[in-house]
């Protein structure tokens, strides 16, 4: 006889306490943004401020009638409490090795981008690559790149002097440096190497 490695039944009570909890976080969400308190929504409902209190703390599990009161309540459709519940999440699993090799505007010898994942058409309509830079002795210096967003770097090894507009940074292992990648910005001196580094740029995305 097989035996099952996971309860069925727990599996459903625990997506039903998460539900409960989405739908929870939204009735209390949209209630501040009326600034209503617990006791004017539950006089504008009929329910008791403490089932109102259970509600918005995902301890209990309202009835479709109950979200329809509450929904009614606050003018907002009914499916607007389930809206987070049922966002699709992504996420981007690249094993070591994995990754792509690419070419970006400005690459020359001894300068290696490799893309470790990308995550786009996301509900805060934000694009994000994370790219790991590796600059090699062969490397030489390049104009510095201007591009929308915003990135971050994290050093992991090596020395590098890197512009950011008028400002230098040096970056040793470690280090993080967080800017708006608009202004012109890029490894100016190669101080020891080799150099790595995660590169990651978010940008908003286009329509």
């Amino acid at each position: 006889m097989v035996k099952l490695k996971q309860d069925p039944h727990k599996q459903t009570e625990e997506r039903e306490k998460v539900l409960e909890v989405a739908i929870g976080r939204e009735v209390r969400a949209y209630r501040l943004q009326q600034a209503m308190t617990v006791a004017e929504l539950a006089n504008l409902t009929g329910l008791s401020i403490g089932m109102l209190s259970k509600i918005e703390n995902g301890n209990t599990s309202a009835s479709l009638t109950t979200l329809q009161t509450l929904a009614h309540a606050l003018s907002v459709p009914l499916t607007a409490f389930f809206r987070r519940f049922e966002e699709h999440r992504q996420a981007v699993h690249t094993k070591a090795g994995e990754g792509v090799e690419i070419e970006r505007q400005g690459t020359r010898a001894g300068h290696h981008y490799t893309l470790l994942g990308h995550i786009g058409a996301n509900a805060s309509g934000v694009m994000v690559e994370p790219y790991l830079i590796t600059l090699t002795a062969e490397s030489d210096i390049f104009p510095a790149f201007q591009h929308g967003g915003i990135e971050t770097i994290y050093m992991l090894e090596g020395e590098v002097v890197y512009r950011h507009s008028d400002s230098l940074y040096v970056l040793m292992p470690g280090d993080t440096l967080f800017f708006d990648a608009d202004a012109p910005h890029g490894p100016e001196v190669l101080q020891k190497l080799p150099a790595r580094y995660l590169s990651i740029i978010s940008y908003p995305q286009t329509p």
